[in-house]
C-alpha cells in the first residue's frame, strides 16, 4: 500500500491536520485519481516594480513570473505518481489567469531518505533546475506550515548550493475554513522572501477542491499525464 508523501514526512503528526487537509494530502500513486482545485487568489505575483524586468527574463522557467494582480482566478492540479527514478512524488501544476496572459507555475515534490528518515525535496519549474528541502509542521489548529530551505541550482553537471545571503525561502500555510461559503473552502498563503531583496513572490487565496478519475481509469503508479510532465527530470538532491 502506498503511503502519501506528506504522511511519510509528517509521521503521526499527519493525523493532527484538519480532516479536510488530510484528505487533500492523501493522494498517492496508483489511486487512479488526481486532484483539481479552482478558486481565486486575493493577491498573486511580484509587488516590487523594479524587480519585474528580471523576473520577466525567467518567465519561461514556469517558476517565477513578473505579473502582479488581485482577485485573479486560478486552477491547480495535483498528480501523485512515481517519478522516473522510482520515488513517490506529487506534481502540482497551477494555471494563474492574469488578464494579459495565463502563467504556469509547476513543481514536483518527491520523498527521499535522509539519515533514514523521510524527507521531502521540491523540484521547481519546467526544467526542475531549482531544488529545495521542505520542512513541515502542523499548528495547534491543524493547519499545515512549510518552509523551503537549503536551495540549490542544477545547471548541467553542476550542483550549485545557494549561500544564505542569496537564497530565497518560501513560507507556506494551508488550512480549511468551514465558515467560507456554504460548504467551506481551502485556503493557502505563500511568501517567497530573499534576505537582500525582501518579498519576491506572494500568493494568497481560497479554492474548492475535488478528485477526478483519470481518463481510461489508469492506475499505474508511474502514470502522469503528458501535459503535467516537466521538460526535464532531476534525480539529484
Amino acid at each position: 500500500m502506498n503511503v502519501p508523501i506528506y504522511q511519510q514526512a509528517l509521521g503521526s503528526d499527519f493525523h493532527r491536520l484538519q480532516p479536510e487537509l488530510q484528505e487533500y494530502f492523501a493522494l498517492a500513486p496508483g489511486s487512479g485519481k488526481y486532484g483539481v482545485g479552482e478558486g481565486t487568489f486575493d493577491v498573486v505575483g511580484c509587488r516590487q516594480d523594479w524587480l519585474r524586468p528580471l523576473l520577466r527574463l525567467t518567465g519561461g522557467e514556469e517558476a517565477f513570473f513578473p505579473e502582479y494582480g488581485e482577485n485573479i482566478p486560478f486552477r491547480i492540479e495535483n498528480h501523485a505518481h512515481q517519478d522516473p527514478f522510482g520515488r513517490s512524488s506529487l506534481t502540482a501544476r497551477r494555471e494563474i489567469r492574469f488578464p494579459e496572459r495565463t502563467r504556469i507555475f509547476q513543481d514536483t515534490t518527491s520523498v527521499t531518505r535522509g539519515n533514514g528518515a523521510p524527507q521531502l525535496v521540491d523540484y521547481v519549474g519546467r526544467y526542475r533546475r531549482l531544488v529545495t528541502d521542505l520542512n513541515l509542521t502542523v499548528t495547534p489548529e491543524g493547519r499545515l506550515r512549510g518552509v523551503s530551505e537549503a536551495s540549490r541550482l542544477f545547471l548541467g553537471p553542476l550542483r550549485i548550493p545557494l549561500p544564505a545571503a542569496l537564497d530565497a525561502k518560501a513560507y507556506a500555510e494551508q488550512w480549511w475554513d468551514p465558515a467560507d461559503g456554504s460548504n467551506g473552502r481551502h485556503h493557502i498563503q505563500v511568501k517567497v522572501i530573499q534576505p537582500q531583496i525582501g518579498l519576491v513572490l506572494v500568493y494568497a487565496g481560497s479554492f474548492d477542491y475535488r478528485l477526478r478519475p483519470y481518463t481510461g481509469g489508469s492506475a499505474a503508479q508511474s502514470f502522469l499525464p503528458r501535459y503535467a510532465q516537466p521538460d526535464r527530470w532531476e534525480n539529484r538532491v
